[in-house]
């Protein structure tokens, strides 16, 4: 099994404490992009269920529930067809990111990926329509504390997470597809199961990706290309932006409690 330290796998030529400094910082700054790209998702997705829903009877075109009604703007979002536009814009934008980031500058990478917060904060706003706030603040707080704890074992942990990898990218593929044939389908019973899954698939990657990142700093700190060094913190936050998101929305299943 192979092991992971800090200061032996960097170059000869590099300095082991330069190396290690330059790591904390590489993942201070991916978890702080990750958090402003949370806050930006929240506050997205807030304000646009804000706009959507209204308790006034007159102002409103659909009853959603005890004196709640969508608006026109709500009933535009949810229930025409730009429902899809809203539901598939930010997988549309992650596949296009990964095929740009070698293209863009560092900053102009950083704001596509604040813009993509944004969208995945108005694909996300229709939670507050479904789920009580106390149920969302409380499963959020549950993802929070869940996500740290993956995310520093898989920082700490000498064991090699490589292998993982491949594995949680086929269960992924394969969790994909059964969310779109129970779109159609609408089972509980598969929709209880791509929720237990799902939260087993993203808890892994948790783990998996933050290994990885740590792993890719070290192994090109050395060549000290700070542009390269700076795009791949945003991928790396972009991951684990991804990966907090979904546990999120998985553990909500469970945990949510409906409106």
């Amino acid at each position: 099994m192979a092991e992971y330290d800090t200061i032996r796998t960097v170059g000869a030529g590099a300095s082991a404490a330069r190396i290690d400094q330059g790591l904390r910082a590489h993942m201070n700054k991916v978890y702080g992009l990750m958090s402003v790209a949370m806050l930006i998702t929240g506050a997205a997705a807030w304000a646009i269920a804000g706009l959507a829903v209204t308790t006034d009877p007159a102002a409103g075109v659909a009853q959603i529930g005890a004196g709640e009604y969508l608006t026109n703007f709500g009933a535009l979002l949810y229930t025409s067809p730009l429902k899809w536009v809203v539901m598939f814009l930010p997988l549309v934008m992650v596949f296009a990111f990964s095929a740009l980031i070698n293209r863009l500058s560092a900053p102009a990478a950083q704001l596509f990926f604040y813009v993509y917060a944004v969208a995945m904060g108005v694909s996300l706003s229709s939670i507050f329509l479904v789920f009580t706030g106390t149920s969302i603040a409380t499963t959020f707080l549950i993802t929070a504390i869940a996500f740290a704890s993956l995310s520093i074992y898989g920082y700490v942990t000498k064991r090699d997470l490589s292998g993982m990898g491949t594995f949680l990218m086929m269960g992924l593929i394969g969790l994909f597809v059964a969310m779109i044939v129970n779109m159609f389908v609408g089972s509980d019973a598969l929709q209880f199961a791509i929720s237990v899954i799902g939260v087993l698939i993203f808890a892994g990657l948790t783990a998996y990706d933050t290994q990885n990142i740590k792993n890719t700093y070290i192994q090109h700190a050395q060549y000290g290309d700070q542009e390269w060094l700076a795009k791949s913190a945003i991928m790396g936050a972009l991951n684990l932006y991804l990966d907090f998101i979904n546990l999120f929305m998985f553990l909500l299943q469970f945990l949510g409690n409906r409106e």
